[in-house]
């Protein structure tokens, strides 16, 4: 799995774990991305075995989906956060190296 898209699975599984009748238009603006992606990684999620599609009425008589994880969709969604926090904290310590550094030269210009 890329790195874009471990990032954007993770987002979207938590993000339907918190809310699962969340509209794509929804879930775009909360994700910050366009709707064409969010139907995109819903339709990958959903032809991985992940998600599942169910309709529901809404209000108005309007039909909307209720996304739901599947059993394979709840172990993946773990072992996705799990990847997803592993890449953060090697990033988190890259960064923090690259702070020493320019730390250590801040300090020994001042000298």
């Amino acid at each position: 799995m890329q790195k874009n898209n471990l990032e954007s699975d993770y987002r979207i599984l938590e993000a339907l774990k918190k809310n699962p009748n969340i509209s794509q238009r929804d879930l775009a603006k909360e994700l910050g991305y366009s709707l064409g992606k969010v139907n995109y990684l819903l339709e990958a999620l959903f032809n991985r075995g992940l998600v599942k599609m169910d309709n529901f009425i809404k209000s108005n008589n309007k039909i909307g989906y209720m996304y739901i994880l599947t059993p394979k969709g709840i172990s993946e969604r773990a072992k996705i956060t799990k990847r997803f926090l592993n890449r953060k904290i090697k990033e988190h310590e890259m960064i923090q190296k690259e702070i020493n550094v320019l730390r250590e030269k801040l300090t020994n210009e001042k000298k």
